[in-house]
């Protein structure tokens, strides 16, 4: 399929899930109303899953930003890092000057909180979505996902897929095809404004449906390439 077919089938199938979006939201809420699950994201395209869902958060991982190393040094150590208090700085060791959002620290872990207007209210949630999360004591019940938009590189990816999790999934913009990764999926749509990176979290998700169905890999814990 060339660029432009591309972009036409890309158009259409949005659009659809756009006209429908009442009649698809229901369909998938009634698949998984008798699923508990947990999903642990980078960014906020778990955010989006939830609202599709029409679900309450029941993990942390709303509305912010981890960076790749950041990230897989919290999934390393999911327990520990869960387990602490969470802090605030005005510093981050990957930007040039001061956020205009919350940085939460937990140790050595940066946590950008995007779209929080300030910390107390990004500590609340924080800590209220944590508590709900560690409800589901069933590690086999949490889905992590991780993208390229977290400036992830090859590397990275290789330490998330070694990660001993049953259920993981990857995006980038990059061809990884040769490190036979498990879940992983080469997006081709990618940012408008700069082609090397992946589109942001709520972007992603929208796209997410054109490479695989999501929620029934919650479901069944297996995964179908779409396209």
């Amino acid at each position: 399929m060339n660029s432009i077919s591309r972009k036409i089938y890309v158009f259409i199938r949005r659009k659809y899930r756009m006209m429908f979006k009442g009649i698809l939201s229901k369909k998938d809420i009634n698949l998984l109303k008798d699923t508990n699950f947990v999903i642990v994201s980078d960014n906020c395209w778990g955010g989006s899953a939830y609202q599709w869902l029409k679900r309450e958060y029941n993990t942390p991982f709303i509305g912010l930003l981890i960076y790749g190393d950041c990230y897989i040094k919290l999934l390393s150590n999911f327990k520990y890092y869960m387990g602490k208090e969470i802090y605030f700085t005005k510093k981050s060791i990957y930007l040039n000057s001061e956020a205009k959002y919350p940085i939460g620290k937990i140790d050595d872990i940066e946590i950008h909180f995007l779209h929080y207007k300030d910390e107390n209210t990004a500590k609340k949630k924080w800590k209220k979505r944590t508590s709900r999360m560690l409800e589901e004591t069933n590690l086999n019940n949490y889905f992590f996902k991780m993208c390229s938009g977290s400036e992830a590189n090859k590397e990275v990816f290789k330490q998330f897929h070694s990660l001993p999790f049953k259920n993981k999934i990857s995006f980038s913009v990059q061809d990884y095809k040769n490190l036979n990764f498990k879940n992983h999926y080469h997006i081709k749509d990618k940012n408008k404004k700069d082609k090397s990176k992946i589109p942001n979290g709520v972007k992603l998700f929208k796209l997410t449906f054109l490479y695989l169905n999501l929620f029934q890999w919650i479901k069944n814990n297996s995964l179908n390439k779409v396209s």
